[in-house]
């Protein structure tokens, strides 16, 4: 019998400690593990630099801006700066995830990987929210901001997501039929509910319990 693959797509809303969470289960599974390392292999694919793809990473609707482009964001032997698109931005990542997830086991974060990863009938797909006093907190030690501060970062990046995901994938965001399993980080923390992840992945496809 073939050995299973294991791909595990997390989505998360901020200050969840999604992150942290699919980086306890790239180590638990042996798992590449790819946030915003993805962004470095679309650069490559493209020709547009990794600043590029930072700029508008996960934000829709951001091209009534281009004009004011810097050219640092271009590399000098780019073929694509006259023939672009947000359509061709996200294929650019689509294919970097699309060519990790063809070369091992990979645990991914966001970028609608879920919707890219779709006829991998193994993958799962899971979302990590929180209770909003909790993420405004986190949010508020990451930018040194007050709570009302923390509250409109969260919003403002939220909505980008939501934009950026619900266009590509014509899914919904966030909500429970978009995902295999939904998790409140809040109720077991970060490495409680990266077990209870990690023990609906053993079941479900199978494999044998941690040594």
């Amino acid at each position: 019998m073939a050995e299973k693959k294991i791909i595990i797509n997390v989505g998360r809303q901020l200050g969840s400690g999604g992150r942290a969470i699919g980086k306890l289960l790239a180590e638990e599974f042996g798992c590449s593990f790819y946030d915003k390392e993805i962004l470095n292999l679309a650069a490559k694919e493209s020709g547009f630099s990794e600043s590029f793809f930072e700029q508008h990473d996960e934000h829709k609707r951001f091209f009534k801006s281009l004009f004011h482009l810097h050219t640092q964001h271009l590399s000098d032997n780019n073929f694509y700066t006259n023939n672009f698109s947000e359509e061709s931005l996200f294929q650019f990542q689509a294919e970097a995830i699309l060519k990790a997830a063809k070369t091992g086991n990979c645990v991914f974060v966001g970028r609608c990987a879920d919707y890219i990863l779709r006829d991998y009938p193994d993958a799962i797909n899971i979302f990590i929210t929180g209770d909003i006093k909790e993420r405004a907190t986190q949010v508020m030690h990451r930018h040194g901001c007050d709570y009302e501060a923390a509250l409109k970062i969260i919003n403002t990046k939220e909505g980008n997501r939501a934009s950026y995901y619900n266009y590509f994938t014509g899914k919904k965001w966030g909500q429970c039929e978009s995902y295999d399993l939904s998790v409140n980080s809040s109720l077991l923390g970060i490495e409680g509910s990266a077990k209870l992840i990690a023990q609906y992945v053993r079941q479900r496809l199978q494999l044998p319990e941690a040594k």
